[in-house]
């Protein structure tokens, strides 16, 4: 976030209404993916895994399948 605030100037927005500043905040988050995959070097490792949250470890526990993503509840 800060990265956003400071680096990329997301305290102001250069369009008004909430639509136009919402794209305009996606387009300066691709932008930053972009720039941060393009400084990786091609043999650099990825980063390591997170270790799982206590929540993942109580349905794995209790053999309760995890989504991989939760916006995928609902359907």
């Amino acid at each position: 976030m800060n990265e956003f605030a400071h680096g990329h100037g997301m305290r102001r927005c250069r369009y008004r209404g909430q639509p136009k500043a919402h794209l305009q905040h996606v387009f300066t988050a691709i932008a930053v993916n972009i720039e941060r995959l393009s400084s990786r070097s091609a043999t650099e490792e990825a980063p390591p895994h997170r270790r799982p949250t206590a929540f993942q470890c109580f349905l794995d526990q209790h053999e309760i399948p995890r989504p991989k993503s939760w916006t995928t509840l609902g359907i």
